[in-house]
Formats: structure tokens, C-alpha cells, sequence
């Protein structure tokens, strides 16, 4: 139906729906749709409601007013006595960090007896700065940017031969950990590599979780060089990650890279 035809159904001077347009008494239509008016007696019950509400409230505060305050219960606890005198710090043997927040090279393994410097010693006076460190990977500038983003704090490394052939090295690669557990870090991604490498096998280290060792049973071989075989173990301990290399022109057994990495964790 058209809107003119319904509109003209409407009785003279009626309004439309609530909302809706309606038609004026002389016969023009409103510019703006109306609401339905409220009656009197609709006004006049909402007034009587509220007074209503106001004189309950009001009655209510004064019966309120006039009691006698409701005690609160006893608490369900028993107060506790502050201790007296001052805590005691822990020793070395039960904070790990007196430790290792001291002299790091102190921690690393002593050399076995009759061990003789290595023929070009890695380091200053057992201190491995991050720029000699970095250059131990084939792209050092990329893992300078790397360990200055895993906030590392400092690295203290040992080594020493027992032969001519026979080399041994230990890191401990020590970071702040303010933000990331770094230390889990880098040893993990020390093991993702060393399995990478072809001829490589792997023993857990026992103590350390998820610590590694690895025995290589083909040797390096490079023109001009001697071939070399290899091991290796890589392991962590709260913010140091251990790092053990061991080089020879013989076979590496499995026994001496597990007593190594053993003793080494040990140590802390």
C-alpha cells in the first residue's frame, strides 16, 4: 500500500504510532515524527512511586542509625610474631651465585699433572674477551652482534696438551640473563651443531638435563694439515653455559670427553 493511502486511513487530528509521522487537525503533516504523550494519572502515579522511594530510603537510614553496631568477627588466623635479629647470608655451598659471581677461573678444572701449555694460548691470563671469542665462529661479525644481544658478561677459558697432538679447551661463557635464560641458549645451540656434523655420536652428560657429548669417528682432514679427530661437550648451569673441545691425531674415546664434561659440572 502507498504511504498516502495510509496515511489518509487515519481519523482526523489522530497522531501516528509512537515514532511515526501523523497528520495535523487542519490536514498537513508533522516535519518531525512524535511520541505518544503520557496521560495525567500516568504522571501522577510515577510522582507517587518516587516519593515512595525517598521516604523508604529515608526511614531506613534512621532504623540504620539507630542500631547498635554489629561487631566484627575474630580473625580466623593467629597472629604471628616477627622473628628477631637479622637473617644470616648463605654460604658458597647454598648460593650458587657467591660463586659464580666471583672469580670465574676458579671454577674451571685444574689440568691434569704433567699437562703443558698449549702451543698458542687462547686468551689473557684465563679471560676471553667477546671479540676473541667471537672469532672462534665462521662469521665472527655476526656472533659479536649475537652475544652482545644475549648479554653476555664475560668468559673464562682453560687449555693445555698432553702431547704434541693432544689438545684439550674449556669455556665457561657466562651471561646476565636480565630478560632470557641465554646460557640455555647457547648450549643448545652448540648441540644443534655438533649433531650437524657428519660421523658425529652423542651421550647425555649424567647431572645436567639436557647436557651433551659428542665423539667424532672421522677425522678433519685439510691439506697441509694433520688429520684430526674431535670431541666435544656442551652443557649449562644457571647463567654459564660450558663449552669443552678436545683434538688429537688419534681417536677420541667417549671416556675421556664424559670424564671431562663431568668434572667440569661438577665444579659448579
Amino acid at each position: 500500500m502507498a504511504p498516502e493511502t495510509a496515511e489518509a486511513q487515519l481519523p482526523e487530528g489522530a497522531e501516528g504510532p509512537a515514532g511515526g509521522p501523523g497528520r495535523a487537525p487542519d490536514g498537513s503533516m508533522d516535519d518531525a515524527p512524535r511520541r505518544r504523550r503520557r496521560g495525567r494519572t500516568a504522571m501522577l502515579l510515577a510522582g507517587a512511586a518516587v516519593l515512595g522511594v525517598v521516604a523508604g530510603t529515608c526511614t531506613g537510614y534512621v532504623e540504620q542509625a539507630g542500631r547498635t553496631p554489629t561487631p566484627l568477627p575474630p580473625l580466623s588466623q593467629p597472629v604471628v610474631k616477627q622473628a628477631k635479629g637479622g637473617a644470616e647470608p648463605l654460604s658458597a655451598a647454598q648460593d650458587r651465585r657467591v660463586k659464580t659471581d666471583g672469580d670465574l677461573r676458579k671454577l674451571l678444572i685444574s689440568r691434569p699433572s704433567g699437562a703443558r701449555n698449549a702451543p698458542h694460548p687462547v686468551g689473557d691470563d684465563g679471560w676471553m674477551a667477546l671479540l676473541a671469542y667471537a672469532e672462534n665462529y665462521e662469521k665472527p661479525d655476526e656472533a659479536f652482534t649475537d652475544q652482545i644481544a644475549s648479554e653476555f658478561r664475560r668468559a673464562a677459558i682453560t687449555s693445555w696438551r698432553t702431547s704434541d697432538t693432544h689438545y684439550v679447551e674449556i669455556r665457561l661463557v657466562q651471561y646476565r640473563q636480565e630478560e632470557d635464560m641465554d646460557a640455555v641458549d647457547q648450549a643448545e645451540n652448540q648441540v644443534y651443531w655438533a649433531e650437524r656434523e657428519s660421523g658425529s655420536h652423542g651421550w647425555p652428560i649424567p647431572g645436567t638435563g639436557d647436557g651433551m657429548a659428542y665423539v667424532d669417528s672421522t677425522p678433519d682432514r685439510k691439506p697441509g694439515y694433520l688429520a684430526m679427530y674431535s670431541a666435544e661437550a656442551h652443557a649449562w648451569r644457571g647463567d654459564i653455559a660450558v663449552d669443552i673441545f678436545v683434538a688429537d691425531t688419534k681417536a677420541i674415546t667417549k671416556k675421556e670427553i664424559m670424564s671431562l664434561a663431568e668434572r667440569q659440572m661438577g665444579r659448579l
